[in-house]
């Protein structure tokens, strides 16, 4: 039996759901890093953004693209330090560079995967584009030095 492409696809698509659904009715599925970070990020409004620096808190403001490699990575990598339990109150502000580019301007950045650390009222770190474990640990915890 010869197989076209397109009836290929359709097969294998067809194939994968089958799989997802399979483990997810047997509790196979188990949440990835990125999940992680998405369970504890906000969208980026600029009132909870003030309200959070009123408080004091430590903030991550997160200016990133869907379609960005660099971004996904930031964000696996966040989502295992948080799995760590470590920074349990930090505020995480996803701020997309697509829909929010005057916000992204606003923060000065140049580019969607810039990782902007806040406490309280002050810029305590910043930093474009990384995506190992230590440097961006290193970043976040600049939230918490006094």
């Amino acid at each position: 039996m010869k197989l076209t492409l397109p009836a290929l696809i359709l097969f294998a698509t067809a194939c994968f759901a089958c799989i997802g659904v399979a483990a997810s009715a047997s509790g196979l599925l188990v949440t990835t890093q990125q999940d992680m970070t998405e369970e504890r990020s906000e969208p980026f409004t600029q009132e909870r953004f003030m309200a959070a620096q009123a408080a004091g808190l430590a903030i991550l403001v997160d200016i990133s693209a869907s379609w960005c490699p660099t971004c996904r990575r930031q964000g696996e990598v966040i989502g295992q330090i948080l799995e760590r339990g470590e920074f349990a109150d930090l505020v995480i502000l996803k701020l997309d560079w697509d829909d929010q580019r005057q916000l992204a301007r606003g923060f000065g950045a140049r580019r969607q995967s810039t990782l902007v650390v806040y406490r309280g009222l002050d810029e305590v770190g910043r930093a474009i584009a990384i995506t190992s474990d230590g440097d961006i640990q290193s970043l976040l915890s600049q939230a918490y030095t006094n």
